[in-house]
């Protein structure tokens, strides 16, 4: 069920400009609408190509985000529900995991859906908002800025103006990214990988993630098998540098590979490509008026799914920021904790599936002799379980650092959570999802649901009502705990003590945890960046995440 927040009618100001029209383009346009905004998109394709099911695997938290704006339901109604993630070595399960949820989401863990389909149900959404503008064949040419907006340049000699621009054209964004003087540093892995899309029977399989090391199919590298709608099922093979699809076809190799997994029964393949992944960042994710997001800011393999769960949150990031100064609720320094947060969650997703490539691509003699004899030992030994590494799922990053949090002594960050799991509920962490209910308002249903309408502060039971003026008109809704759920889950969800005040971002995480009224309106003013605000100082790094160290990144 999709919420609009309160707001003025129709903005006045110039339009922003989203820069590409996949999946990340369409939802930051949508997002914008829902804040009011107009919007141009912009895309260098003549139309829409549905082609391949390429980003199938869709999180939690992202079907919430769609669900703000309509969608998200009905993404996870078409899509194939999987709660389990195997890993096996060779034919041996090693180990399986389910999905924690802290509170009580509608959303199942992870949803596998064609791209194909979430675009034309982000297209159908698109369609029913005037606000949006959608322009196909117009491929970037340049970016300008002034302090008045920007201007964007077509390659048929058409200029768009805007107020702001969020740029969402892709890996291949190269034209954006020298027109923003960005640098795209990172590595690219040898090995390349082949997916299939295969309609056949596979019973017992169709709600569950697998993963294979050394099967006798594919013996010394990998296979994912992912199920998919309409009896498909999508399947990767790592293979060698110098693989050769059409070579493989000729042979009828791609035929046994494919029989090796299925065994004699019938397929049809729906979709087949060859690729090698890359693992790069931008430099920066703020250029001025220009914001930079999905996969034209940050490439990782798909091993963990982070590469469009991630685009989607850059989207939600941006939106509700850019909406904030446009509206006049917060000052344009708001933008750079779009970088602070965003290039933070890049470079946790580039860490965390670069140790995955590493794992399954060992770059030496003693990496590839060390994944050996942890995957011998990992059927009986626990310790060794834990070093397998078959790819972290997508998790919300946490903003523990980020300049608009307000942190907590007495809930510090314990570092990254164990895999399958969430962090606790404490500053910088995405709130649980718990059903709520606010008199007169029946089509809010969900805590998620009433934070993405603003700010929002929870009040404990001992904690009087603060005053909270908004800036320029921004609406600061306060609620009592109590009120929103009389029964116990909302509470245990979050950990929340009677003496405790919860402040909200409008993305649903956390901004601060407060014990004292006098502190709620600095925590709002520093969620705002608004200056001269009395904050407390930031916690000793031993009190927060644990250091992560660098990145190794190289430019070959």
């Amino acid at each position: 069920m999709a919420t609009t927040p309160s707001t003025p009618g129709g903005s006045t100001t110039a339009p922003v400009v989203v820069i590409g029209c996949g999946p990340v383009g369409q939802t930051t346009a949508l997002l914008l609408a829902r804040w009011g905004l107009r919007v141009v998109v912009l895309d260098g394709r003549p139309a829409r190509d549905l082609v391949g099911s390429r980003a199938i695997c869709q999180q939690r938290d992202v079907l919430d985000v769609w669900d703000s704006v309509g969608v998200g339901a009905e993404i996870a109604r078409r899509g194939v529900t999987w709660t389990t993630a195997r890993t096996f070595h060779r034919d041996t399960e090693v180990f399986s995991f389910e999905f924690a949820d802290r509170g009580r989401s509608p959303f199942p863990p992870f949803v596998n859906v064609s791209q194909c389909l979430t675009e034309e149900l982000l297209d159908q959404a698109i369609a029913a908002q005037p606000l949006i503008d959608v322009r196909w064949g117009h491929a970037v040419t340049g970016i300008d800025q002034d302090a008045a907006g920007v201007s964007v340049s077509c390659v048929d000699g058409a200029t768009v103006s805007g107020s702001y621009a969020v740029a969402c054209a892709g890996p291949r964004a190269d034209v954006v990214r020298r027109a923003l003087g960005l640098t795209f540093d990172g590595q690219t892995f040898g090995d390349q990988f082949l997916i299939c899309d295969i309609r056949t029977d596979m019973p017992g399989w169709e709600t569950e993630r697998r993963f294979y090391f050394d099967p006798q199919w594919n013996p010394g590298r990998q296979v994912l098998i992912h199920p998919c709608p309409d009896s498909t099922f999508r399947i990767d093979w790592q293979v060698p540098p110098d693989f050769d699809l059409a070579a493989e076809e000729a042979s009828g190799g791609l035929d046994r590979r494919i029989r090796q997994v299925i065994g004699d029964q019938h397929y049809e393949i729906v979709w087949k490509s060859v690729y090698r992944f890359h693992s790069r960042v931008v430099d920066r994710m703020r250029v001025g008026r220009v914001l930079i997001a999905g996969d034209a800011a940050h490439l990782v393999s798909p091993f963990g799914a982070r590469g469009l769960n991630s685009g989607v949150l850059d989207a939600e990031n941006a939106a509700w920021k850019i909406a904030f100064v446009l509206r006049g609720w917060a000052p344009e320094s708001l933008l750079d904790s779009y970088h602070d947060e965003r290039h933070a969650a890049a470079l946790e997703n580039l860490d965390v599936t670069g140790a995955t490539m590493r794992f399954l691509v060992p770059g030496s003699e003693d990496e590839a002799r060390h994944r050996r004899e942890v995957l011998e030992r990992a059927a009986t030994d626990p310790q060794a379980r834990a070093q397998v590494d078959s790819g972290r799922l997508a998790e919300p990053f946490w903003y523990v650092d980020s300049p608009l949090t307000t942190p907590d002594p007495a809930r510090p960050f314990p570092g990254r959570p164990a895999r399958g799991d969430v962090p606790v509920p404490a500053p910088g962490v995405l709130v649980p999802d718990c059903p709520v209910t606010v008199p007169g308002r029946p089509d809010v249903v969900r805590l998620r649901q009433l934070a993405r309408e603003g700010v929002t502060v929870l009040l404990g039971d001992d904690v009087p009502a603060p005053g909270l003026p908004g800036p320029g008109g921004l609406h600061v809704a306060v609620h009592r705990i109590r009120d929103l759920d009389a029964g116990p889950t909302l509470r245990e969800a979050l950990g929340a003590r009677p003496e405790e005040t919860w402040v909200l971002r409008p993305d649903a995480h956390v901004a601060a945890v407060l014990t004292r009224t006098a502190d709620v309106a600095p925590a709002v003013a520093r969620l705002l960046a608004l200056e001269g605000l009395p904050c407390p100082a930031p916690l000793a790094r031993s009190q927060r995440a644990p250091a992560r160290g660098p990145i190794p990144v190289s430019t070959n």
